[in-house]
């Protein structure tokens, strides 16, 4: 009898622990599964040649937004590193200026790639090589180029950009170029084009047989359309917001937000502080600029302001480049103590776009870009360490693991994968 009545009780003790609820995941811990379950994927990060040499490169954890020991430290998996060529005269001089610029960027991408981290980062194509790259416990690299400007007016550039890697490019950056107008020309309303030149729309189809998506987040308005109309494939904007939360020329309006819709493309929210709350940008950067200019002046740093780097030499643009993010980084430093800074535009403000182009133009149409080392970087997504701080905020407004997967690199690579399979039609 005592025996059976034994029995009976660890029976029951038994029901009552297979009973016993499991502990609750919190909201930090869900956010935690979901950032390293999904690739993350930054598609827009600028680079600086001086960090690609043997004893000063991205395998140490330099003063840059992004490098290595930052994207490990915050769980990010894919940056596009960018080669970017400002603006100059449209002559045969400024070509070959700006040739020799992207060309040097080309290099230290491929040579980061390929001899200084091989075990750490490779450089992917397609979506194919991102998966397995990223299967293999690597980072990813894999290359955008900011401006066509450097390519002169020789269309088989396209061809060689291609071959070296380049997967997106955009016609213009801040000043018209030979193959588009510019979003700044809205500041004077002076037009090159009046949207694309005949060069710009054969380069549209030169893309579109390569397999090279087009990028519309500097050019015009009217180019962007002009594009969308000749493209045979989706286009991407690579790093823009919502034009309706902040009344920005870089950012798109509803209606161009609709084509995006309709074209399948994508739009790269992008963590730029003057891109996403105008009034919290100006209030804090009135503040930040007497704190940067006294940093640089107690440490004897030149120090310009954005409207002056055009008239720099090249000398000066290298040096302060070289300095901008020890000054920044000093500066942020220095106010988190300060209760009289002005609150800084964050990662709620960077969300509020994503949340608006989701409602807007659907979960397929909408991705993630920073523009670090580019100006990019808000509070709470200030450098690659910090990028959990996104998915954390998205998980806070309720968005899915399927969801963030498509908003972090599931889209992204899907307009990637349309664009190589038009050009496959194509060739």
């Amino acid at each position: 009898m005592k025996r059976y009545i034994y029995i009976l009780g660890v029976l029951a003790v038994m029901a009552c622990k297979e009973e016993k609820p499991m502990a609750v995941e919190s909201l930090e811990e869900k956010a935690m599964r979901i950032h390293e379950n999904v690739i993350t994927l930054d598609t827009h990060d600028d680079i600086n040649v001086a960090n690609f040499t043997d004893s000063i490169n991205y395998t140490q954890r330099l003063n840059t937004q992004i490098n290595l020991p930052k994207m490990e430290e915050g769980g990010l998996d894919v940056a596009w590193l960018i080669v970017y060529t400002g603006q100059d005269t449209l002559t045969a001089e400024g070509y070959t200026k700006g040739k020799e610029n992207a060309m040097a960027k080309f290099d230290a991408i491929h040579r980061l790639c390929e001899e200084i981290a091989p075990d750490k980062i490779n450089l992917a194509l397609t979506s194919e090589d991102v998966r397995r790259i990223h299967a293999e416990g690597k980072k990813v690299a894999m290359i955008g180029v900011e401006n066509a400007y450097p390519m002169g007016e020789d269309l088989t550039e396209f061809e060689r950009y291609h071959e070296l890697g380049a997967r997106y490019v955009s016609l213009a950056h801040n000043g018209h170029s030979q193959f588009s107008d510019s979003n700044t020309g809205e500041a004077d309303s002076i037009w090159l084009h009046n949207g694309l030149s005949e060069l710009g729309k054969r380069a549209v189809k030169e893309m579109n047989r390569l397999g090279i998506m087009v990028d519309v987040s500097h050019p015009s308005k009217e180019a962007m359309k002009q594009m969308i109309a000749l493209s045979k494939a989706p286009i991407i904007a690579s790093h823009s917001s919502a034009r309706a939360l902040c009344d920005h020329s870089r950012n798109l309006d509803d209606e161009q937000l609709m084509l995006m819709k309709e074209n399948g493309g994508v739009v790269q929210t992008v963590a730029f502080s003057s891109y996403l709350n105008t009034e919290k940008h100006e209030a804090r950067a009135a503040y930040m600029k007497e704190v940067y200019e006294q940093i640089a002046d107690s440490l004897g740093i030149e120090w310009y302001e954005r409207s002056q780097f055009r008239s720099l030499t090249d000398e000066q643009r290298a040096v302060f480049m070289e300095n901008y993010p020890k000054v920044t980084q000093m500066g942020q430093e220095l106010v988190k103590s300060r209760k009289d800074a002005p609150e800084a535009v964050n990662v709620a403000d960077f969300v509020d776009h994503i949340d608006y182009m989701v409602k807007l133009i659907g979960i397929d149409h909408v991705g993630i870009s920073s523009d670090f080392d580019g100006g990019g970087g808000i509070d709470g997504w200030s450098d690659a360490s910090e990028t959990f701080n996104v998915t954390l905020e998205l998980v806070k407004r309720g968005y899915t693991e399927e969801e963030i997967a498509k908003l972090w690199s599931g889209n992204l690579l899907r307009v990637l994968d349309q664009v190589q399979a038009v050009a496959k039609t194509m060739s």
